[in-house]
């Protein structure tokens, strides 16, 4: 066996001090070689992030390393001096994170951002650094890479920030590629086309790559090796095809069949009609010229019709830029759109904001992040009373924390911890407050906006569960927007697939995941579900 380029042995990580002092890494133990991926696999809370930091020395000051050592060609890192770290990291050593948007600098172009850091590596000259600049865009797939250098993050599509990101990290041409989570929020046909691009690199480049993620399906499409943490350990470890044909330790059991499972609701035609929409338009204008005349149009939702029925999810599935939020956002009369739109019956599209709040009680949301939908000022208690306090304002204090108390209690919450801030719980539990708190009116429709895709396999499927347990006692209608598939195939009774703002292929799921009609679908589906190709989202691309 030819010496690892990476060896970690009896890697332990703490934070704090004395009495307060967390072991959140518990003496790990792996190795890399050139040319080779290891998957570092676990739910959140783990210990695999951290570990991964810790070989390019980014923990916080208060972290401390109480056993261990890093060797990387031969060379321990927890030894080196910070001078000598930093000609390390970003020249041998390369890392990208799991969010590009707060990874790049919103102020700077791609330009100047991925010149940065040839710049930091002894690049000087101002040519050579703009030719080898539109070369990095040009192998991660960038198309018109001349034309983007100027560009912001904003202006870019969360692919391509992501192109850029891994662009930054293989300008220096690194032998040790770290990748956090890189694909957890791209669509299924980005995220195919991404780990595509990375092993080709790899592979042109004999390149090691550590990859970090909690998608077991990830890991069979792009590693060679995979160790299983948890809380701090590695559970169980070894090549990708001995542990996916017989795992041996109960977590990584788990793990691999914590897919969503069980079947969403019967089809009912004769269900109630709670939310319906005919011919639905968005369309923005683009306006050029002194006098901003309106000289075209973006069609973000072209000629849309759908319905949502008690106790039924329609699922509406499409990469992002497909219109699938918009849509959502129009339906609950959030952001202006033409044609009809009928809640309980009564026509609302032309109704202002005065005479939409008190429908507001009946129809709610639930976003993507979390995190960023609650307020970190406000304690649980304050979030989820939030909207009775705008829509019942005669009940009483108490009365409101009994509501709240049963609200956490239905989403599987402690009602004792209602006083708490959001960042004392994790991503799972966040996202359970996120629906107490749409939940606490006991509305009739609500509009879940991506509410798994930035959640533990395990933890989706829970939340899952969750919404279809809620759905059955309540009969609640969901639209349920997501780029994951195997969520909406359990949760969907009927199913929208978008593109470009307009409708290619709709009716019961079921049908449609069992046969797809249209080209675009089979190519979705198949970026989705097929296992052995990485390749599955190039149909799409192109």
């Amino acid at each position: 066996m030819s010496a690892p380029l990476l060896d970690v042995r009896d890697l332990s990580i703490a934070f704090g001090s004395g009495a307060k002092e967390a072991l959140v890494v518990d003496r790990v133990s792996f190795r890399l070689e050139a040319g080779r991926t290891l998957a570092l696999v676990g739910e959140s809370g783990s210990g695999k992030s951290i570990t991964a930091l810790s070989v390019v020395r980014l923990l916080a000051p208060t972290a401390r390393h109480p056993s261990g050592e890093i060797f990387f060609d031969g060379q321990d890192l927890l030894r080196v001096q910070e001078d000598d770290m930093r000609k390390v990291r970003g020249a041998a050593i390369s890392m990208v994170f799991q969010e590009p948007m707060t990874s790049l600098n919103p102020l700077q172009t791609i330009e100047k951002q991925v010149a940065e850091i040839l710049a930091q590596h002894g690049a000087t000259d101002r040519a050579d650094m703009h030719a080898r600049v539109i070369e990095g865009l040009t192998e991660v797939g960038i198309r018109d890479p001349e034309g983007r250098l100027g560009a912001y993050p904003h202006q870019l599509s969360g692919g391509q920030r992501q192109r850029v990101m891994i662009a930054m990290a293989l300008a220096n041409c690194p032998k040790l590629f770290i990748a956090d989570e890189p694909t957890t929020a791209l669509d299924v046909t980005v995220q195919a086309q991404i780990l595509s691009l990375l092993r080709d690199l790899q592979h042109r480049r004999n390149m090691a790559m550590l990859f970090i993620t909690h998608d077991l399906g990830i890991v069979r499409k792009i590693a060679d090796d995979v160790c299983v943490m948890q809380k701090g350990r590695i559970v169980e470890a070894g090549p990708v095809a001995d542990i996916f044909a017989a795992p041996k330790h109960p977590y990584t059991q788990a793990l691999l069949a914590a897919e969503p499972k069980g079947a969403p609701p019967q089809a009912d035609p004769s269900a109630k009609k709670l939310i319906e929409a005919n011919d639905l338009r968005v369309w923005f204008p683009i306006r050029a010229g002194f006098m901003r005349k309106t000289v075209g149009h973006i069609k973000a939702v072209d000629g849309v019709t759908c319905t949502v029925r008690e106790g039924q999810t329609l699922g509406v599935v499409g990469e992002s830029g497909s219109g699938k939020t918009t849509l959502g956002l129009a339906m609950l009369r959030l952001i202006r759109s033409d044609g009809p739109i009928a809640f309980l019956g009564q026509r609302i599209d032309a109704f202002r904001a005065k005479e939409m709040r008190p429908l507001r009680r009946d129809m709610q949301i639930v976003f993507q992040d979390p995190y960023g939908s609650l307020s970190p000022r406000l304690s649980v208690a304050e979030i989820v009373e939030e909207g009775l306090t705008v829509q019942k304002r005669d009940l009483s204090y108490s009365a409101r924390r009994e509501i709240v108390a049963r609200a956490l209690a239905d989403t599987g919450l402690d009602p004792q911890a209602m006083d708490r801030y959001p960042h004392e719980f994790s991503g799972g539990q966040r996202q359970r407050i996120a629906i107490a708190r749409a939940m606490a009116l006991e509305p009739k429709f609500v509009l879940l906006d991506e509410p798994t895709s930035a959640l533990d396999m395990s933890v989706q499927a829970q939340i899952v569960d969750l919404l279809r347990d809620l759905q059955r006692r309540r009969g609640l209608g969901y639209m349920f927007i997501s780029h994951d598939l195997k969520v909406v195939k359990a949760l969907a009774t009927d199913l929208i697939v978008m593109r470009h703002g307009q409708v290619v292929e709709q009716g019961p799921a079921a049908e449609i995941f069992a046969e797809p009609k249209s080209d675009y679908t089979r190519a979705l589906f198949a970026a989705a579900f097929r296992i052995e190709s990485v390749g599955a989202g190039k149909a799409i691309a192109e």
